[in-house]
């Protein structure tokens, strides 16, 4: 490239694929001439991996450079053969591909791009006067930079009430990320955001997701992704943002507070804050709540019924009765459905035992390779149901899908957890009731208040 050869020119992909990002030199969609070019020109800065310093009482201090680690029990100190000298690593962020001391991480360092601000938004459909009021207060939010919740019920069409606060932020020019901590939620956004603005430059980043060189205005990501992200974007919003891993990794909540410019604000929608989440945003924010369904029909409310000594059945070899007889009962109304599980060997025990009811029904959970397209498989009704770990509580939308807990006494069944379960039910206005069973060994204090929660909406919301 003759035009790298000067000092005052660059290439404005690289600048567009750089700018906001902190990224591993060796994995750069560029050739090595490209980036070495930028660098001499300084265009491109370089930064250490790992960041290393002695304490007052001489021990080595560790951070690093991509995720803010600094957990000293989150580093591993070897003998690197590329620098022949100890070399420290990051293990919390191992997965994104190995950060060391030795490792050179880049930023762009040049003038910084600008964005269209020619978006149309092809949505035609109609907000409700909450949904209408929802918008309107959080497009004020974002205006005064100050953070917004909005604490909507599941199916309440929470992506909607985004469209016009997003839409006016890209007709600003502006650089707009989308957040969640679960891939399947990205994996249900994506669609909806690409139908509904599509002229504007969108990616959407999660493990496995192939790397490309477009200038994303637009961009939807794990809360992993963005330890690749340092003052990237003038406003985020994070989905769902009471889920694991988010709310138990400080560095993920780091993560995101980095990866938006200085005084962005960060939006939060979710249907089941925190304590801790309603009271940081009362202080500092302002806090939207949507107790109906964008249909007008109540939430459906769960049913108990008891399932004892499931788990012995299904080691033995054999369903219990009231499960084979829901799950026959579905297959037959041919309605499709997740059972949920709280362990992963106790679903792979139970599968060929529903698989004799129907071969085609299927197992999840999230490492299982296939999940993406069996989820998808359920969605067109190639297949009639899916057993599954909690990792499909949430981002996932299946209309007259119908919902049973097997084991809903235990710990992981906590009152958020059951309140997303019965969200995926009833989300259809064609399909706006279900079922929605916990079939339990014992009532606990979480499946009543997950219970009381949703009769509480139904009559009109909850305080906040």
């Amino acid at each position: 490239m003759e035009v790298l050869q000067l000092a005052h020119t660059f290439d404005p992909a690289v600048r567009y694929f750089l700018n906001g990002r902190i990224w591993l030199r060796l994995h750069t969609p560029f050739p090595d001439e490209t980036i070495d070019a930028h660098i001499a020109s300084d265009h491109i800065q370089i930064i250490p991996g790992i960041q290393s310093t002695k304490t007052v009482v001489g021990q080595a201090h560790h951070f690093c450079n991509r995720c803010e680690n600094d957990t000293p029990s989150r580093f591993t100190t070897f003998i690197c053969a590329k620098c022949n000298g100890p070399c420290t690593y990051c293990r919390h962020c191992l997965k994104m591909g190995r950060i060391s001391s030795c490792t050179e991480l880049i930023v762009w360092n040049g003038e910084l791009p600008s964005y269209p601000n020619i978006h149309p938004l092809a949505w035609q459909g109609t907000l409700t006067p909450r949904q209408q009021q929802a918008s309107e207060e959080l497009l004020d939010s974002t205006t005064k930079r100050i953070p917004h919740l909005i604490h909507a019920v599941c199916g309440a069409g929470k992506t909607e009430i985004l469209f016009e606060p997003i839409h006016q932020l890209l007709l600003e020019g502006k650089r707009v990320c989308i957040a969640a901590p679960r891939v399947d939620v990205i994996l249900e956004l994506e669609p909806r955001l690409r139908a509904a603005f599509p002229q504007t430059a969108i990616e959407a980043l999660y493990g496995g997701a192939v790397t490309t060189t477009v200038a994303p205005q637009l961009i939807l990501a794990t809360t992993h992704q963005l330890y690749r992200f340092r003052h990237a974007f003038d406003v985020i919003f994070v989905d769902e943002a009471d889920a694991f891993p988010y709310t138990a990794d400080e560095t993920l909540r780091r993560a995101v507070r980095k990866a938006a410019k200085p005084g962005a604000p960060i939006h939060v929608v979710t249907a089941t804050p925190s304590d801790k989440l309603l009271a940081d945003v009362k202080r500092t924010g302002k806090i939207t709540m949507i107790s109906q369904r964008y249909h007008g029909q109540p939430l459906p409310v769960p049913r108990y019924d008891t399932l004892w000594n499931y788990a012995k059945h299904i080691q033995k070899g054999k369903l219990p009765k009231k499960l084979m007889t829901w799950t026959m009962d579905r297959l037959e109304r041919q309605q499709p459905f997740l059972i949920f599980f709280h362990t992963i060997a106790l679903m792979e025990e139970a599968e060929p035992l529903f698989q004799q009811l129907d071969a085609r029904i299927r197992s999840v959970h999230a490492a299982h390779p296939e999940r993406k397209e069996a989820v998808q498989a359920l969605r067109h009704q190639t297949i009639p149901g899916l057993l599954t770990t909690t990792i499909l509580e949430r981002g996932i939308t299946i209309p007259n899908v119908q919902v049973a807990v097997v084991g809903a006494e235990q710990l992981l069944f906590t009152k958020g957890a059951l309140i997303q379960i019965g969200g995926r039910v009833g989300r259809s206005a064609q399909f706006p009731a279900g079922d929605f069973v916990l079939f339990h060994q014992g009532i606990t204090y979480a499946m009543d208040d997950a219970k009381n929660a949703i009769i509480q909406h139904n009559k009109g919301g909850v305080r906040t």
